[in-house]
């Protein structure tokens, strides 16, 4: 009970945080999201390399951090396209630097360099895309009731996974992480629909409720795997949680695991539907 407590209330918090920068501002949404991907990005170093290539580890961190300025600066102020294309300086410094590391008796570990910057630089760099519907033009609604919707698929997958799926019919994904289950799937599936509808019919989710819906669903099922993926890297690597800076949750990446996939997904299915 007193974890329970401890986790909703540090959740509570975290969630007011991303609410408030998002309706805060652009500048608010640029500051949150970096400080997110960066503490994402040390958290994955930390399990995956350690202490080792610290110094590739911040070109790295640097270089996530110039792709998503860049995009920011061109959705936002309507920077040359053309100029986003700088940010692979400092990712062609970390493959020169790679050159001149003296101990590469696990070199191969480089490779978790590159992981980092596409699992979780680029999904968060989408996030542009999702605040800013017009070059210039700042609205943070729409990432918001994204954040809802993986939020309520979050608590219905919890509260039912625990209350009944530990009791009965199948697990999801036991290979992986044996608490989730089917049950918990679809409680967290039905939550996130409802919510989305919820949002639809307050006016803030402006969109067809159609394609309210479908979103979703898309970015439930998309966030799961989202879950199972990172669930994957901590049991390979036996660890729990990714970090301890969230009382009750873990860390950073913990609480972002599920965004790092459903986000892009709601995002790919506007562009490509030509409605964003």
């Amino acid at each position: 009970m007193k974890n329970l407590i401890l986790r909703t209330l540090s959740g509570i918090l975290l969630i007011a945080a991303v609410v408030a920068a998002l309706l805060l501002g652009k500048y608010f949404f640029c500051a949150l999201m970096i400080v997110i991907m960066v503490c994402m990005m040390v958290e994955f170093f930390r399990m995956t390399m350690g202490s080792e290539y610290r110094f590739s580890q911040y070109l790295s961190m640097f270089a996530a951090a110039t792709l998503f300025i860049l995009t920011f600066l061109y959705m936002g102020f309507n920077l040359p396209g053309r100029l986003v294309m700088l940010a692979f300086i400092p990712i062609f410094l970390i493959m020169a630097n790679s050159l001149y590391v003296k101990d590469k008796t696990d070199f191969g570990k480089f490779a978790f360099i590159y992981t980092a910057l596409l699992y979780i630089a680029v999904p968060m760099t989408l996030t542009n895309f999702a605040v800013f519907r017009f070059i210039g033009q700042y609205d943070g609604m729409l990432l918001l009731c994204f954040f809802a919707i993986i939020w309520a698929s979050d608590v219905g997958a919890y509260v039912f996974g625990i209350t009944l799926g530990q009791k009965y019919g199948k697990k999801l994904f036991p290979a992986v992480s044996p608490k989730k289950s089917w049950i918990g799937f679809w409680g967290g599936f039905v939550l996130a629909v409802a919510v989305a509808a919820g949002l639809h019919y307050g006016g803030l989710f402006n969109y067809p409720l159609h394609h309210c819906l479908i979103m979703a669903a898309l970015m439930n099922i998309a966030g799961v795997y989202g879950d199972l993926i990172e669930s994957q890297w901590k049991r390979h690597y036996a660890i729990k949680d990714s970090g301890s800076v969230i009382p009750g949750h873990g860390g950073i990446w913990d609480r972002f695991d599920s965004a790092l996939m459903a986000i892009p997904a709601g995002v790919i299915y506007l562009v490509v539907l030509n409605i964003l």
